[in-house]
C-alpha cells in the first residue's frame, strides 16, 4: 500500500473524529454518528488493504 491511500485514510479518520466532536458539542446525533461511521469506513477500508498486502506477501514468500 501506498504512502498516499495510508494518508487518505488517516485524513478521513481525521475528519470523522471531527466531526463527531461537532456533533457532540451541538448535541447533533445525526452528525456524531456519521463523523462515527466515517471513521469506521476509513479504518476497515486501512485494515482490508493491510490484510490484503500481508496475503499477497505470503503467497509471494
Amino acid at each position: 500500500m501506498s504512502f498516499t491511500e495510508k494518508a487518505k485514510n488517516k485524513v478521513e479518520q481525521m475528519a470523522g473524529a471531527a466531526r463527531e466532536r461537532v456533533g457532540d458539542m451541538t448535541d447533533n446525533e445525526s452528525m456524531r454518528g456519521g463523523g462515527a461511521s466515517q471513521q469506521g469506513d476509513a479504518r476497515a477500508k486501512q485494515g482490508m488493504k493491510d490484510a490484503g498486502s500481508k496475503i499477497k506477501d505470503a503467497f509471494n514468500k
